[in-house]
């Protein structure tokens, strides 16, 4: 995981997943509507089980 993606995870974690497919968009997105934290940390397991 790049630091770059690190830093999209706390800012806007859905576009720190566009890449992982449609679904994992929707879920982040929706976490991040129903709170910050949720989201970043649905942003980050994504991308570290998609290795």
């Amino acid at each position: 995981m790049s630091c770059l993606r690190v830093l999209l995870c706390i800012v806007f974690p859905p576009l720190a997943v566009y890449d992982q497919g449609c679904g994992n968009i929707v879920i982040t997105f929706i976490l991040t509507l129903l709170g910050w934290i949720p989201g970043c940390i649905a942003a980050l397991v994504i991308l570290n089980s998609k290795k």
